[in-house]
């Protein structure tokens, strides 16, 4: 029987990440902090760039090393950092870089390769350490442990003493069930008697007062009532109201780990991901005793807080939605951070905490500091001033893209995968990190698709009319007959792929080579409700035969995440659109919470349920998404889901 769970934490090391410096190096920083400038130090300790970082994920070693070329067709395309052995040394990669904002420049070969060609790309580097931070992160705060107490079942004379029920039954006698349905055992020998946890068969609700009210609880939480509006109608307070909240985000945690290992055994012949990113407006207050909220010198009131959403084309199976939050590192942390090693005098890219608004704590300038004394009190200011208002720090939405798509990777199983998203320049560079193996070899391959926000509802109602008015047309003239709209429009896209082209072709080396081209291509079928929509290719299709790059064109839409944040934004009272002040002059965040680590549960609680209790019409048929991509075969309720029925 299975165990009750807790939520994870730090201290259960589901990922153990090692720290890629060794004590000598470290011995040689602080010999080092005083005497260098802070350009200098940061240059003598920049080969963290390319160098990986070691983590134990699931009783298996990856190394994380993320710094590589991002354009697909460019020779030097996910390859680590190499220098050649030619006069002169030159390397594979050099680094164009300032303290923040450090970029990767491509190389020429001094080698003439035979194939392919460098086109001196440029793109951002990241902090190895700070990924690998930021993929423990995220594995903890979706997971659950068991509770494993320590049990004390004899009393200290006791000859049995080193016994207990679990490994011989035959020296204790069970003395009945307690209060919450768990099982007494009493030792023959002292007579000591002991309660041991029940399971989570024998008691679903454990520590839960009035668990009548759970089912009703997450019915108001998942249709936007406000918390008030909660409180009130179950007359529960507002703590029991987070308190229940908790339980029930654990709860979803541990149902999804039971059928979502389901997934791990499903092989994918061909997997098309959305992943888009919704933003929500985190009200930024101030801790109580730490000040009035009409002083100047306060932060933003808003911050625009990042969630990232991956989920199934096909199925609109929401496979996770991560808030780009840490609420649980604190600024001491930071400051120890800083003291061990010197981060204040590094590269972003060099920084175990790189991914956070605030990486490192500020230091009083050396004597070779090229900072002053009043940029100094400036940023300590800034840092200071932080530990005034709501605990945790805003993410750099890159990282928790990456350590998202990267747990993704190791969640599923494809023979082909295919990517979906808007043009957001992050996820693509997300997406040309983890996947670059499977995009060099072409068994991966990203699309953009991007719609005109601006057309009304009429306007993409009459494009949705014209386009099938253009297909039958087509079809017509073309003297094609016994076909659907989708195959028609899937042919005549075809037809127009024989000359359109997502690169360039340029003379280089004297040579033909293929170079990156913004070329998108209209959808052959827009939706009713958004129109005709564009569609491009950042990797290279040129090996793909018309019709085929047809069919994967056809396929790209951005509908999965799109139903899922709708639902986010009409269900959850916190995460929903602003309103407008009552003057008329601005917006009002006025429902937006405080501590987005709740922002974070009841996320999770909607995915829970909307992959598991929201069936959708498609295809002829009404199914849940869990349904449709074959983990599930029936349509759960809330019941359900908090009693493990």
């Amino acid at each position: 029987m299975s165990k009750l769970k807790r939520l994870a934490n730090e201290n259960d090391a589901l990922v153990d990440v090692v720290v890629p410096y060794t004590q000598s190096e470290i011995s040689d920083r602080k010999k080092h902090y005083p005497i260098l400038s802070d350009k200098k130090f940061a240059t003598r300790y920049r080969r963290a760039l390319f160098q990986p970082v070691t983590i134990t994920y699931k009783g298996e070693r990856f190394d994380i090393q993320m710094n590589c070329c991002i354009n697909s067709y460019c020779s030097n395309f996910g390859l680590h950092q190499k220098q050649y052995d030619v006069k002169g040394k030159p390397k594979r990669y050099k680094l164009s870089s300032s303290k923040n904002d450090s970029k990767l420049v491509c190389n020429p070969n001094p080698k003439i390769s035979s194939t392919g060609v460098i086109w001196g790309c440029t793109n951002r580097v990241v902090s190895n350490w700070a990924i690998a931070e930021e993929i423990k992160r995220l594995t903890n705060v979706n997971a659950v442990q068991p509770i494993d107490p320590e049990y004390n079942f004899h009393k200290e004379e006791c000859d049995t003493h080193n016994l207990t029920p679990f490994m011989d039954k035959t020296a204790f006698r069970k003395c009945g069930k307690s209060s919450s349905n768990s099982q007494k055992y009493q030792c023959k020998s002292c007579k000591k008697i002991t309660n041991v946890l029940p399971t989570s068969r024998e008691n679903t609700t454990y520590h839960q007062q009035r668990n009548d009210i759970l089912p009703l609880f997450a019915t108001l939480v998942t249709n936007k009532t406000p918390v008030k509006r909660v409180t009130e109608i179950l007359g529960i307070g507002s703590q029991t109201y987070y308190t229940k909240l908790e339980w029930l985000y654990k709860r979803c945690l541990e149902f999804q780990e039971r059928y979502e290992s389901k997934l791990k055994e499903v092989e994918f012949n061909e997997l098309w991901i959305n992943t888009d990113k919704m933003v929500y407006f985190l009200n930024n207050i101030r801790k109580k005793n730490a000040g009035s909220k009409y002083l100047m010198e306060q932060e933003e009131k808003q911050f625009p807080t990042h969630v990232v959403i991956s989920s199934d084309i096909l199925s609109r199976y929401v496979f996770r939605s991560d808030v780009a939050y840490d609420w649980d590192i604190t600024l001491e942390q930071i400051k120890e951070q800083t003291m061990e090693y010197k981060d204040d005098h590094l590269h972003t890219f060099a920084q175990r905490y790189g991914h956070l608004r605030l990486p490192y704590a500020p230091q009083p300038p050396t004597d070779s500091d090229s900072q002053t004394e009043s940029g100094y009190r400036k940023e300590k200011e800034e840092f200071d001033r932080r530990a005034k208002y709501i605990d945790g720090l805003h993410i750099n939405s890159t990282y928790t893209t990456i350590a998202h798509l990267w747990h993704l990777k190791h969640l599923l199983k494809a023979d082909e995968w295919r990517f979906c998203s808007d043009q957001d320049s992050s996820i693509i560079s997300a997406i040309m990190r983890v996947f670059s193996k499977e995009v060099k070899i072409g068994d991966a391959h990203h699309f953009t698709y991007k719609i005109d926000k601006s057309k009304t509802l009429r306007d993409a109602s009459l494009d949705y009319n014209e386009a099938r008015d253009v297909i039958t047309d087509w079809a017509f003239h073309s003297n094609i007959e016994g076909m659907n709209l989708f195959q028609l429009a899937r042919m005549m896209l075809a037809e127009e792929l024989e000359t359109h082209k997502f690169h360039t072709d340029v003379i280089k080396n004297g040579k033909s080579v293929r170079k990156p081209f913004s070329n998108p291509i209209r959808h052959p079928l827009p939706f009713r409700d958004s129109g005709y929509a564009t569609v491009d290719c950042t990797t290279d299709v040129s090996s793909l035969e018309p019709i085929e790059l047809a069919r994967l064109i056809q396929k790209a839409n951005n509908k999965s995440t799109d139903a899922f944040i709708n639902q986010i934004r009409r269900r959850i009272s916190i995460l929903e659109r602003p309103l407008v002040t009552s003057r008329g002059d601005g917006k009002s965040y006025i429902y937006a919470n405080f501590n987005p680590k709740y922002a974070q549960y009841v996320i999770t609680i909607l995915r829970t349920y909307y992959n598991f209790c929201m069936p959708f019409k498609g295809n002829g048929k009404s199914a849940t998404p869990a349904q449709r991509i074959g983990i599930t075969k029936k349509v759960f309720d809330w019941k359900d889901i908090i009693y493990f029925r």
